[in-house]
């Protein structure tokens, strides 16, 4: 039975719905609403609609009806309804982010109920799948660029991403590099800190802007380079995070190898489940640096919460790491493989191997959650045959399979005292901890005191200034990315 009492009001799962930065044209993720009838007799809503009908960006889908109202629903006594809430911000002129507020209305009994709805909009530069950028194309930072699909650059053509531009992937979308990726290039601190949340430094983050998906990996594909057309990649004062790769080289015929420089970046929450590529079939793990016959050079880089690989290396190549920080805390995830693995076999059974690897770790940080027997946080697979090219000097290294200061097959004996390296001692990270799984967001891989990574004898190639533009000390510098600062 229905009550006409004017008492019987309705309740909400909440007296705001949220909607964090809706790019324009883009629309957004749907949003729920909990409608509860407290009553113990059902009730009529004569009434649910926009405050706005003829104008507003909010459309309603209520019991599969969609649009701006919809009339006399009945909610049974102790019952709900689900109302769904979208918004699509039309364009305007602002390049800086505006709020478009609504409200749904209820009427019940001679009710008026009403629940906020409040989104931030934003003006972006947008990039549709399967669109080549122009040639030569500078990406500037005035407003946001949202990245639809697979965007391209061709060969001979070089994309500039200039600083402090942020670069938004909807689900699944990349950016693949035919031939030149340049980002932030001109950017200069001088004698400047660049912190965390500086202004100029590049992002390239998935689009959905709710703070819950601000730490979720695997939200957008990555940024690829592909084989024998790209070269000249350079990547500074940037943050990649939030997809199923970071980098990748993407050269499984192992043709001549793209290269990409690497500086002052941090890549973080990367996964991926059993990637697949086109030309091949095969499928693979995410990883932050992933390489598939190429060549990277990684300076004053951080990465973290990578849930299957940091940095992975198929079909060989060059790997040069200084004054690097892998803290490869996965708190999302049950890791089982190595933060860093190399090998020198093919990935496709058509290509010839062993393939030349080089791998030259110096001044830096490995480490992560994997302790233990038969875990490891760094990984050589078929080191013999390459282990001449094997050079990890002066850093501090997790690992039982190579702590030892001899050589054993297929184990490079990294523990030699001329090595200078510090195996399987806690790098006192400010806020990281093998005992406790903090919020990720609360992590801090900068050195506490008394941590063993400090003062450490220089150890050429020197780098003068750290991913925060510190200065290092030019005897006695800190390993990994973080230079100690005292106060």
């Amino acid at each position: 039975m229905l009550t006409k009492d004017s008492s019987a009001k309705l309740e909400f799962s909440a007296d705001t719905m949220f909607f964090d930065t809706v790019f324009v044209q883009t629309g957004s993720v749907t949003k729920r609403l909990w409608v509860y009838n407290r009553n113990s007799r059902a009730v009529k809503v004569e009434q649910i609609g926009l405050g706005k009908p003829t104008n507003s960006p909010y459309a309603l889908i209520v019991s599969g009806q969609q649009g701006t109202a919809v009339q006399n629903v009945e909610i049974r006594g102790k019952d709900s309804l689900l109302v769904l809430v979208r918004t699509t911000i039309t364009p305007g002129q602002e390049n800086k982010p505006f709020v478009v507020e609504d409200q749904l209305r209820f009427r019940t009994n001679g009710n008026d109920q009403n629940v906020k709805l409040l989104a931030y909009g934003q003006n972006a530069y947008f990039h549709a799948d399967q669109e080549y950028v122009a040639c030569n194309s500078v990406w500037r930072s005035d407003k946001p660029h949202v990245v639809l699909g697979a965007v391209g650059v061709r060969p001979g053509c070089t994309l500039r991403i200039e600083a402090g531009t942020k670069v938004y992937f909807h689900a699944g979308a990349a950016l693949v590099v035919q031939g030149s990726l340049v980002v932030n290039p001109s950017f200069n601190p001088g004698n400047n800190e660049v912190k965390a949340d500086d202004a100029n430094i590049v992002r390239f983050a998935g689009d959905r802007r709710e703070a819950y998906y601000n730490d979720i990996p695997g939200q957008w594909r990555g940024i690829q380079f592909d084989s024998t057309s790209s070269r000249n990649n350079s990547i500074r004062y940037a943050e990649i995070k939030n997809a199923n790769f970071g980098l990748l080289i993407y050269n499984p015929g192992n043709k001549t190898h793209p290269k990409v420089t690497v500086q002052n970046t941090v890549i973080k929450n990367i996964s991926a489940a059993a990637l697949s590529f086109a030309s091949g079939g095969q499928g693979f793990d995410g990883a932050g640096i992933f390489g598939i016959g190429g060549d990277f050079d990684l300076v004053n880089t951080v990465l973290t919460n990578c849930g299957e690989y940091a940095i992975r290396a198929i079909g060989g190549g060059q790997y040069n790491l200084n004054f690097c920080t892998i803290a490869n805390y996965t708190p999302q995830f049950k890791r089982e493989k190595a933060s860093l693995d190399f090998t020198n076999a093919p990935a496709v059974k058509r290509v010839t191997g062993p393939i030349p690897t080089s791998i030259s770790i110096t001044n830096s940080i490995i480490w992560g959650i994997n302790s233990g027997a038969g875990k490891e946080e760094l990984n050589f697979q078929n080191s013999d045959s390459y282990r001449g090219n094997i050079d990890v000097r002066n850093s501090l290294l997790r690992t039982t399979a190579y702590q030892g200061s001899t050589e054993a097959p297929n184990k490079p004996g990294l523990g030699r005292s001329d090595y200078l390296n510090v195996p399987n001692v806690v790098p006192n990270f400010k806020r990281a901890s093998d005992s406790q799984k903090p919020a990720y967001d609360k992590l801090d891989f900068s050195l506490d005191t008394l941590s063993p990574a400090s003062n450490r004898p220089r150890y050429d190639p020197f780098i003068a200034r750290d991913l925060l533009n510190h200065q290092r000390d030019p005897r006695n510098p800190d390993l990994g990315a973080y230079e100690r600062v005292n106060p």
